[in-house]
């Protein structure tokens, strides 16, 4: 059985981050960090819907 995978999208940018969620996949409070737009926010994910909770006021670690 195959289960869909989609990219998480950053929520400033709408780049792709380096994540990805299956359907079966479950975050909270997961701190999302954007390589693009180096900007952190907290999401929560269920069933392929991610939800921003927070902006974060801090910018990424380079890596």
């Amino acid at each position: 059985m195959s289960k869909s995978e989609n990219w998480i999208l950053c929520p400033v940018c709408g780049n792709k981050t380096r994540l990805q969620i299956r359907t079966d996949t479950e975050l909270k409070n997961f701190p999302l960090c954007c390589p693009k737009c180096r900007q952190k926010s907290l999401i929560d994910a269920k069933d392929l819907q991610v939800t921003v909770i927070k902006r974060l006021e801090v910018k990424c670690k380079s890596d």
